[in-house]
């Protein structure tokens, strides 16, 4: 008697916590041979609202935490998905890929981990400045992190590509709510199993499944959303969601690069803002030399 496969529901993953979307729709995505993937939340505008919540909530502990710190818990996500490289390589193949590019992505997936874990501590001092001005003051810009960052992941990539999309948005201090691809969910919340158990404090990374569509408009005029992320939007997506955005002046960026491809600093400052300070100096010391 052939046997009856139970298909692994995949939850939401808000604020450390694992819960069903409240709107109780779940789709299953089909991948090789038109095969069941699994039954995957599709969440709704409440849940994004929550999940915005979580992450305004761990702003106030993540982004004044020290920057090597930040490196360390990178660091210690990429050690982890690097013990679960099997379960990572099983579901990219189960969603179309083959061995070789499964285990190719789950790879670059790690480095870019690494890669990010190593800017923690070094984007300011690459990229702050003192700049030269024509008065008694030392002048100094920084940069600090944007706030609450809602990310669109790549349709097309499963696991890289999400963590291509996150890992800027969090090494500059930022919480961020990221909406996984789709049609290739599943390494979506496997990765936050590997977030759960990790050093990461709940609410940082806040990650949805479900439909791009539906939820543009939310993640457009939520008003305690600071910037958005988003790839592989279409020229209409894009104009809707930049004449939605100025509701509070949002940050837009969009992203063109492959994920498989892109590994730069830049993207970090990409949802940074520049604090500029000036400080007085005193013009002259007793005697008339200047300093």
């Amino acid at each position: 008697m052939e046997r009856i496969e139970v298909l692994k529901t995949y939850k939401l993953y808000i604020g450390g916590q694992f819960p069903r979307t409240e709107s109780g729709r779940y789709y299953s995505p089909e991948g090789k041979g038109g095969k069941k993937l699994g039954n995957i939340c599709q969440s709704s505008r409440k849940d994004f609202r929550n999940a915005v919540v979580a992450a305004r909530g761990a702003l106030g502990k993540w982004a004044p935490r020290d920057p090597f710190n930040r490196s360390q818990i990178l660091y210690r996500i990429a050690e982890m998905l690097e013990g679960r490289r099997a379960q990572f390589e099983d579901e990219i193949q189960r969603q179309g890929a083959t061995p070789a590019a499964a285990r190719k992505e789950v790879a670059a997936a790690v480095e870019r981990c690494i890669y990010y874990a190593g800017w923690c501590d070094k984007y300011q001092q690459t990229f702050s400045s003192v700049n030269p001005v024509a008065s008694s003051h030392f002048n100094f810009s920084v940069y600090e992190p944007t706030g609450v960052v809602a990310a669109i992941a790549p349709e097309k990539s499963s696991l890289l590509g999400l963590l291509v999309t996150i890992l800027p948005i969090i090494t500059g201090g930022n919480s961020c709510v990221v909406l996984a691809s789709e049609s290739k969910p599943l390494c979506s919340i496997t990765l936050a199993e590997v977030l759960a158990t990790s050093d990461l404090p709940s609410g940082v990374i806040n990650i949805l499944t479900g439909n791009r569509t539906e939820l543009l408009p939310v993640i457009s005029t939520h008003m305690d959303v600071n910037a958005v992320v988003a790839s592989d939007l279409s020229d209409e997506e894009k104009s809707s969601l930049r004449e939605a955005a100025t509701s509070n002046l949002k940050r837009i960026v969009f992203c063109k690069q492959d994920p498989a491809t892109t590994e730069s600093p830049y993207p970090i400052l990409a949802t940074q803002e520049i604090k500029t300070t000036w400080h007085p100096i005193e013009s002259s010391i007793a005697g008339g030399s200047a300093y």
